[in-house]
C-alpha cells in the first residue's frame, strides 16, 4: 500500500453475517425518524456549509465547530443509507448521533484540515467537481445530482441510480438465497465510497482531489494504510 492511494475521507463498513431475508421490505419505513431528523440536519448543514465558505475564503481555515458538526451530518447519514437502500448491508438500527460509533458497522472519518485553500473554495465545489458530480449522477440517480451539487446528503436514498439498481438485485438475491453475494456487496461499497468523497469534497471538507477510482471492499484503503500489523 502506497501513499497515493491513501485518501483522507475514509468510509469503512463490514457485512453483517446473518441478514434478513426480508426486513428490508420495511426498513424504509423504519428508517422515518431518521429521515425527518436528517431533513433538518441538512438544512443546517446547507447553511453553515455557506458560513464555511466565507470563513475559508477570508481566512484559510474551516472553523472547526461548524466541520465537526458537518462531518457528523455526513457520518449519519452514511449510517442510514448503509442501513437502508445504498448497501442493506446491516440490520442492526442507526444510532440517533453525529458522533463516531466504532461499534456500528458503517463509519466515516474526515481529518480536521488544519489550512484550505482560500483560491480553491471558489471553483472546487462546482467547477472542479464536475466530472465527479457526472459520475455521481449516474451512480445514485438525479436526486443525487441536487443534493451533493448543493452540498447536502440525499443521494443515497433516492432509490435511483446505478446503486439503486445494485441494491435491488442484492435485496432480491437476499430474498431468495438468504445470502448477499460478497462480490456484489464489495461493489456497492466502491460506489458509495466515491459518492461520499466527492460529497465530502464539494462540502469544502479537504482540498485533496477525489480519485477517479475504485475503491471496492468494506475496508477503506486510508484505513488499511493507518492500522498496524497485527
Amino acid at each position: 500500500m502506497t501513499a497515493s492511494l491513501v485518501y483522507p475521507v475514509r468510509i469503512d463498513a463490514h457485512l453483517d453475517s446473518h441478514l434478513s431475508r426480508w426486513l428490508w421490505l420495511v426498513k424504509w419505513l423504519l428508517s422515518i425518524p431518521h429521515y425527518i431528523v436528517l431533513a433538518f440536519l441538512w438544512i443546517a448543514f446547507a447553511v453553515l456549509s455557506v458560513v464555511a465558505f466565507f470563513a475559508i475564503l477570508f481566512t484559510g481555515r474551516y472553523p472547526r465547530a461548524i466541520f465537526d458538526f458537518n462531518v457528523g451530518v455526513l457520518r449519519w447519514g452514511w449510517r442510514v443509507s448503509y442501513y437502508a437502500y445504498s448497501a442493506l448491508g446491516t440490520d442492526r438500527y442507526p444510532p440517533f448521533s453525529l458522533a463516531d460509533d466504532a461499534d456500528y458497522p458503517a463509519r466515516l472519518q474526515i481529518p480536521y484540515p488544519e489550512h484550505l485553500s482560500r483560491g480553491l473554495v471558489l471553483v472546487k465545489w462546482w467547477l472542479l467537481a464536475l466530472p465527479h458530480l457526472i459520475i455521481v449522477g449516474l451512480l445514485v440517480g438525479g436526486g443525487a445530482w441536487f443534493a451533493v451539487n448543493s452540498s447536502t446528503d440525499d443521494y443515497s436514498w433516492t432509490g435511483g441510480g446505478l446503486i439503486g439498481l445494485l441494491v435491488l438485485i442484492a435485496a432480491i438475491t437476499l430474498a431468495v438465497t438468504g445470502r448477499y453475494p460478497r462480490g456484489l456487496y464489495d461493489f456497492i461499497l466502491g460506489l458509495n465510497r466515491w459518492v461520499l468523497r466527492v460529497a465530502a469534497y464539494t462540502a469544502l471538507m479537504t482540498d485533496v482531489y477525489p480519485p477517479f477510482r475504485l475503491d471496492a471492499g468494506g475496508t477503506d484503503p486510508a484505513t488499511a494504510q493507518i492500522t498496524p500489523a497485527g
